[in-house]
């Protein structure tokens, strides 16, 4: 019923509906209209109230809250069941407690902010109420478990793509799933999985975008390695909007992958890879070493030319090296 009284506030935005039009409209009691309008301000909705003219909405609160999304969402399956918090420990884990506890796949965990957000290699990511976009989206996909880590790559080409939709931004993907501009991180993923030897309970992507963060916010020892949207385009972004457009292109992509195989998405991450091409250092569990990325394989690994071969990274760290002045190259 809230999610009415909103379509109908919002289809006759900056004017008045009376109550007694609402009750009518949705056939319930003017009290509860009012319940209804008392709640939605609670939630930050600015709702002019008229004894004679009736109720008016004239701005929505810059919160990611599900009756935002789901008015804007035209998804088939991915946002349709979503969790709200204004603060978690990190979205991830508690999008794993509703995975084993059996939500629908597409069910996504939204929170303003995270305590303890996380990224790859148990590394910590900063999460500042209102600034960022801090999402998990659970998947029960029909892949081998060998599967699972293209998901990554797939997840990196759809949130890569709704950036430059949104944001006008020409960013790119540091294999294998961050995403960079200018050589600074905007994006960081974490994909994590349960499974049996031959079939996939679930998976869980954690995207954490860097939105509306100012420079002043980032920690010292992020200030010269990440940035936001908003100080690269000079201005804010609607978290909104870009969260509508990452779950519309990753509902795509994974969609495209069950029915096409992964070819398409990988030619997509071809396209926006920062790190082909390019003099890499590679730092494994064991061992470190250097060469050129020349491509990623069927697998989604990377393909580095070194002194010794072509070696294949299926895990680890890669760090671009810095172009020689007057190579024209930009990491």
């Amino acid at each position: 019923m809230r999610t009415k009284i909103l379509q109908l506030l919002r289809e006759h935005r900056g004017q008045y509906l009376s109550g007694e039009e609402i009750s009518q409209r949705l056939g319930v009691s003017r009290t509860a209209i009012w319940k209804h309008m008392q709640a939605l301000k609670q939630q930050g909705y600015k709702i002019e109230s008229h004894s004679r003219l009736g109720y008016c909405l004239w701005e929505a609160p810059d919160r990611l809250l599900p009756l935002e999304i789901g008015a804007r969402l035209t998804t088939k399956f991915i946002g349709q069941d979503i969790y709200y918090y204004d603060e978690v420990d990190s979205t991830n884990n508690t999008a794993k407690k509703l995975a084993a506890e059996g939500c629908a796949a597409g069910t996504i965990v939204v929170a303003e902010s995270q305590n303890t957000g996380r990224g790859r290699l148990s590394r910590g990511w900063f999460s500042p109420s209102g600034k960022g976009m801090w999402l998990s989206v659970v998947l029960r996909p029909p892949f081998s478990p060998q599967d699972a880590p293209k998901c990554t790559l797939l997840t990196a080409v759809a949130v890569n793509e709704a950036i430059r939709n949104v944001a006008k931004l020409n960013s790119s993907i540091k294999w294998p799933n961050d995403i960079l501009y200018q050589g600074k991180k905007l994006v960081g993923i974490l994909t994590e999985m349960s499974a049996e030897m031959d079939s996939i309970n679930y998976i869980v992507i954690g995207v954490g975008v860097n939105v509306n963060i100012e420079r002043a916010d980032f920690p010292p020892e992020l200030a010269d390695i990440a940035t936001s949207l908003s100080i690269e385009t000079g201005h804010k972004i609607s978290r909104m909007e870009l969260l509508i457009a990452i779950l519309e292109r990753l509902e795509h992509y994974y969609l495209l992958a069950i029915n096409e195989g992964f070819a398409p998405v990988f030619a997509a991450w071809r396209s926006m890879s920062v790190t082909l091409g390019q003099q890499v250092d590679v730092f494994g569990f064991k061992r470190k070493f250097t060469g050129v990325a020349l491509d990623i394989d069927d697998d989604g690994a990377l393909l580095v030319q070194t002194a010794e071969g072509v070696e294949r990274v299926l895990a680890g760290d890669v760090s671009i090296r810095p172009a020689k002045a007057g190579s024209g190259v930009d990491a």
